[in-house]
């Protein structure tokens, strides 16, 4: 595997990411946001912020499958919450397991989550990018 996660002595140990990503790969993968359509551009779960956080993190898995990786090659993901407040958190572990458990992958990555005003679309609650690296 192309990517090695790491909780340095030093910083605090979180149980839901990992403060370092080293990898070793050969390839680059930038992924644009991914956001909660199907592969006909159908909304996902509109409303339901679980949901489309599992879009999301099947979309990042489908889009890898088709170079050759799989969601375990993600060594950074931002994610773009709107109104983001503490008591989505539940919310967003909900969608992130339930789409591990899909893509049988350990989703615990580096992650930037960030609270935005609004997305690029109106019914959009949350858009997730990822960095990959494949041998």
């Amino acid at each position: 595997m192309a990517i090695t996660l790491v909780n340095p002595d030093g910083l605090p140990k979180p149980d839901v990411y990992r403060q370092l990503s080293i990898a070793t790969g050969s390839k680059l993968v930038f992924l644009s946001g991914q956001v909660a359509r199907d592969a006909e551009g159908r909304k996902v779960g509109e409303g339901d912020f679980a949901a489309q956080v599992e879009q999301c993190y099947l979309n990042i898995g489908t889009a890898l499958a088709e170079i050759g990786g799989s969601f375990d090659d993600v060594a950074k993901l931002t994610v773009y919450v709107v109104d983001w407040s503490p008591d989505k958190m539940p919310l967003l572990g909900e969608g992130v397991a339930r789409a591990s458990a899909k893509l049988g992958v350990d989703p615990v990555k580096p992650i930037t989550l960030l609270g935005v005003s609004a997305l690029g679309e109106p019914d959009l609650l949350v858009e997730v990018e990822a960095t990959a690296v494949l041998d």
